[in-house]
């Protein structure tokens, strides 16, 4: 019996979390059907749970085993949490990508910034542009958001048509780029939508996010009351911000200086593309030192807190071109995201003890969200009249009240998911029908490690209880050829009554063996199972912890 066509969607990243955004659509019977990627994320590390470990990336086990089935990769924008895991899972795939100019050109930038990347196969799509992409027919629609270029996709299909969201607000003032394309949407509306895949991250806020015009009317104001230097940090891809900044410092007459790497990737693009036209050019950070205080402002990577972005050694005084000093103003035109409050607030408390004034959204409308609030929400659902929401982007409380605007509008059904949930839009009804292999991947080094290794559970309980390194020579007799070695990382000095631990190990070493039969002195893994326990106890019996140790034995 012929399996039915059916048109499927599935998360394997972005959903229940905050990053990592990748997700799929199917289209064909089970053992026919033809794939679509929307979006390849990433996710930064929390250097507490995951040391020595930077990125995460979702888990794509089950695309390669489907690659000949792949139809291609589309980009809705390019924050990192969308596009940012590209050369790292691409190499895997090696499927054509499909993105616009801007987001095209900071894939570009970024490549020859980064040593041995791969070149991708990109393809650039016009904004508003509709193309096929094997089975699938997709139409962008353009989306206000925190970054040029955001998209919404319409993908029609013989079942009927989904809309994407990606990540979007409602900004009739953007300051760049396009609002989002309310005629598209309606008309859309009227057509008939089967479903919405839609983001989730601000539906627990009321009322509808300012607009990014309110933001540079204070830019404008703090800049120009500002007696001395001022520095302003921000997301460096949010190029209508960085244009908010240079309107402000032009409006005082003064000069813009970009600090960091990152920023300038990005000044770099937003000139190709024409975001920034019009624009004063900006200065780099070696004529910083030579211009008045009241001239000057200074555009910095660094608003999470990141230790080697350019505000970070600057509050550490510790950069090699910028200082600020006493009556000096510092921007945060960012919000904290979850999980960088301690580092952001260190990088405040070290500027405050140089005397520098820190302004931040708690006081001053110095930043606005690029997703929608309740009311932004209803207004999208309301053009278009779903018959099914999934709500995605976002933690499971985000993703609950998602929901639950959508029943208050009365949409007939909702699928709540996580990410490996394979939900069938149609033609059956709507609901999850099975789960695909998914988790998640850390970039350890250049390296990429399943969430499942014991690199990292290593790593971390190397952190908590440190580590005794013993080198034994024994003769084949069974006898000590020399005097052990014993090493100790991460280990106090001293035990609790004052003892030095590196001599208790020693002693614990010596006397174990001692206190082994002849016999089993000849056993190299029985000597070096016995002197373990023996020295894990006996630093136990001091530190009040047991630490990983590893015992050498070499015959000679």
């Amino acid at each position: 019996m012929a399996q039915p066509d059916q048109l499927v969607f599935a998360p394997l990243g972005g959903v229940g979390e905050i990053g990592m955004n990748l997700s799929v659509y199917g289209l064909g019977s089970e053992r026919r059907r033809q794939w679509l990627i929307v979006d390849c994320g990433v996710s930064f590390a929390s250097e507490e749970h995951l040391p020595g470990v930077d990125l995460m990336f979702p888990d794509i086990r089950y695309l390669v085993e489907e690659r000949r089935n792949l139809t291609g990769i589309v980009l809705t924008h390019a924050h990192e949490d969308h596009f940012g895991a590209l050369f790292d899972l691409w190499p895997q795939l090696r499927v054509p990508v499909y993105a616009t100019p801007f987001t095209a050109a900071l894939i570009e930038a970024k490549r020859q910034s980064e040593a041995g990347a791969p070149e991708i196969d990109v393809r650039v799509v016009a904004l508003g542009s509709r193309f096929n992409i094997g089975p699938f027919d997709i139409e962008l629609v353009s989306m206000s958001h925190s970054i040029p270029e955001s998209n919404a996709l319409i993908l029609r299909t013989p079942h009927g048509t989904v809309l994407h969201t990606g990540d979007w607000k409602l900004d009739q003032t953007p300051g760049v780029g396009l609002p989002t394309d309310h005629d598209k949407l309606s008309r859309l509306g009227a057509e008939g939508v089967l479903a919405v895949v839609g983001d989730s991250t601000n539906a627990v806020r009321d009322g509808r996010s300012p607009s990014e015009a309110d933001v540079a009317r204070t830019l404008a104001q703090l800049v120009g009351s500002a007696p001395a230097r001022v520095a302003v940090t921000t997301f460096a891809s949010n190029v209508a911000r960085l244009r908010a900044v240079a309107d402000a410092a032009k409006a005082a007459g003064r000069e813009v200086i970009v600090v960091g790497r990152a920023m300038e990737r990005v000044v770099q693009v937003a000139r190709e593309t024409g975001y920034l036209d019009g624009v004063q050019e900006f200065r780099g950070p070696d004529v910083y030192g030579y211009l008045p205080p009241d001239k000057v402002v200074a555009l910095c990577t660094g608003s999470q807190g990141e230790p080697r972005a350019a505000l970070a050694r600057i509050a550490q005084d510790d950069h090699p071109d910028i200082t600020l000093a006493r009556g000096d103003r510092v921007i945060f035109s960012s919000r904290t995201i979850p999980g960088n409050e301690k580092a952001v607030s260190g990088v405040i408390n070290g500027l405050i003890d140089q005397g520098v004034e820190v302004i931040t959204d708690r006081t001053q409308l110095v930043h606005v969200s690029g997703h929608p609030r309740i009311g932004e929400v209803e207004d999208l659902l309301g053009w278009l009249k779903p018959q099914i929401l999934i709500p995605v982007h976002g933690e499971a409380l985000h993703l609950s009240e998602h929901a639950a605007i959508g029943r208050r509008l009365g949409i007939p059904r909702i699928v709540s998911c996580r990410n490996g949930d394979l939900v069938e839009l149609a033609p059956g009804a709507p609901g999850i029908v099975d789960q695909l292999p998914h988790g998640r991947v850390y970039k350890d080094g250049v390296v990429l490690v399943g969430a499942d290794s014991r690199t990292i559970a290593d790593r971390r309980r190397l952190s908590f209880v440190g580590m005794v390194t013993v080198a034994l020579a024994l003769t084949e007799k069974g006898a000590l050829a020399a005097d052990p070695e014993v090493e100790l990382l991460g280990i106090p000095e001293r035990g609790k009554d004052g003892t030095v631990l590196a001599e208790v190990a020693m002693d614990a070493v010596e006397d174990t063996f001692e206190n082994l039969p002849k016999q089993r002195r000849r056993d190299p893994d029985g000597v070096a199972e016995a002197v373990r326990r023996g020295v894990r106890s006996a630093i136990a019996q001091q530190w009040g912890k047991k630490p990983i140790c590893t015992v050498h034995v070499l015959t000679v």
